[in-house]
């Protein structure tokens, strides 16, 4: 906190001092900026506060959003706002969000050179559940509960048309929306505003990012991923995001929507999801999963699963984690059930049995909820694995000297690049095609021996190059797609 304070400071006294020095040591500073130290500023942000660096648009001010926006005199080309009710994995901190769309902002700076002046932290005070904040008195928000239902998508609504009507060429990224109405938000606005969603879009981009990264480190190509099987443990909004990106992603690169279908398993709490499970249609993410499910045909023979049969067919409804693994020996296993230990070390020995270099993912955050550690995975597949996290882990070397690299995915990698090619070529939506280029784009940053070594991300201290990397993949999708220059 005391780096981040000094930061803080450093920004109101020389703004040119403060980017240059967060550019020339962002690997250093990214994660005082931006998570994970973000995250406690924003606990004390009311406390913390100086002045103002962005927007306020309480639920009180509805119908005057737009005469509001033309208080702000400069242009605007990137916006990030955020209804704080979800801030990383803290929960509600309503108006003390803003914290986030900051260091948000920076990093957009930092990593795409996008003008300090062009860019608008915003945040939508519809007010908080948060006990706390609501018996402190110095919290700085809108002092009540949250506004519900059509009262609240009314606020946003607001919001993104007073955007379109000073602003008709801003990026708008949604940061820290709650479940429940991160996906209902994107999916109202994707087509009416140039926005995405980096919770939800973001966060897919740099797993499929990885899962590239892991097959150029094995010598393939991006349209090889057409020839992956892929087992997802976590069948929530967060696992089922990633899951339906990559099932674009092979899309993309030739199979049918069927064919595509027929290369996921999915796993939740109950055991495999298959077209016998009776699916809850209030539970986060049971969209996406619905075609899963009903591409995934329970076997309805008699006997255990493994007894008469040892193909993906004979598996049940609800059959367990390490029956599937077993069956259907999936090359790719990813993790976003935040259930601890829940690769075990018959799992990922199983894992290396069936690949020579199995890529495991145990995405779960934060450290404590991790589906495995590194150490583990190292052990289990003699070093042979491409492992990577979200949450940080150690690199890795066996007894026998073998060297197994922890990568960890980072959404700084895909909205710096996203942002400033979506804003240069003019496009007016981003479709899963650009974001698929901006996948594909991120491992070419990847060095020939970084890969050798397991690599499958890129330094972030070469931000810069990546992001003009991903802007031109961005740049020239959009182009191919008929949505430059709007």
């Amino acid at each position: 906190m005391f780096k981040w304070r000094s930061m803080q400071a450093l920004q109101d006294r020389n703004e040119t001092l403060f980017y240059r020095l967060l550019v020339e040591h962002i690997e250093e500073l990214a994660p005082i900026i931006y998570t994970p130290t973000v995250g406690e500023a924003c606990l004390q942000y009311s406390r913390l506060f100086r002045r103002p660096r962005g927007m306020y648009f309480s639920a009180d001010d509805r119908g005057h959003f737009n005469a509001m926006m033309y208080n702000w005199k400069s242009d605007v080309n990137v916006i990030v706002v955020t209804d704080g009710s979800r801030v990383l994995g803290l929960g509600d901190l309503g108006a003390q969000g803003m914290g986030i769309s900051v260091g948000k902002l920076d990093l957009y700076v930092a990593g795409a050179g996008i003008e300090p002046g062009k860019v608008l932290p915003c945040v939508l005070d519809v007010g908080t559940d948060n006990e706390d904040l609501l018996n402190d008195p110095y919290y700085f928000g809108v002092n009540r509960k949250r506004l519900t239902g059509e009262e609240y998508y009314d606020v946003v609504d607001e919001f993104i048309q007073a955007v379109k009507n000073r602003w008709p060429n801003a990026l708008v990224q949604f940061e820290d929306f709650q479940t429940e109405h991160a996906m209902p938000i994107l999916r109202r606005h994707r087509d009416n505003v140039l926005c995405f969603n980096d919770d939800i879009q973001g966060t897919a981009v740099v797993v499929l990012a990885g899962v590239y990264g892991a097959m150029a480190a094995l010598g393939l190509q991006p349209a090889d991923i057409t020839k992956q099987t892929f087992l997802v443990c976590g069948a929530g909004s967060a696992g089922m995001g990633i899951a339906n990106f990559l099932h674009t992603a092979m899309v993309h690169h030739g199979l049918t929507s069927e064919e595509a279908h027929d290369r996921f398993f999915i796993v939740d709490k109950h055991g495999l999801v298959t077209d016998k499970r009776r699916l809850d249609k209030k539970a986060p993410g049971v969209e996406d999963l619905r075609p899963f499910a009903r591409s995934r045909k329970a076997w309805d023979g008699d006997g255990d699963d493994d007894d008469d049969d040892e193909s993906p067919e004979s598996l049940r409804e609800g059959a367990p984690l390490a029956t599937v693994v077993k069956l259907a020996k999936p090359t790719v296993l990813l993790g976003a059930s935040t259930v601890k230990g829940l690769f075990t070390d018959e799992i990922l020995t199983m894992m290396g049995e069936f690949n020579e270099r199995p890529i495991i993912m145990p995405l779960s955050n934060p450290t404590s909820r991790a589906e495995c550690t590194s150490k583990a995975v190292a052990k289990a597949t003699q070093g042979r694995a491409l492992f990577s996290s979200g949450s940080p882990f150690e690199h890795v070397t066996t007894d026998d000297g073998t060297y197994m690299h922890a990568n960890q995915g980072n959404n700084f990698y895909v909205f710096p690049g996203l942002g400033l090619g979506s804003i240069l070529v003019g496009s007016d939506h981003i479709s899963d095609g650009m974001l698929n280029a901006a996948a594909e784009a991120i491992p070419r940053s990847i060095p020939a021996e970084g890969a050798k070594r397991g690599e499958i991300y890129p330094r972030i201290a070469n931000i810069r190059d990546i992001s003009v990397k991903v802007a031109s993949a961005v740049m020239r999708q959009a182009v191919k797609e008929g949505r430059e220059g709007r």
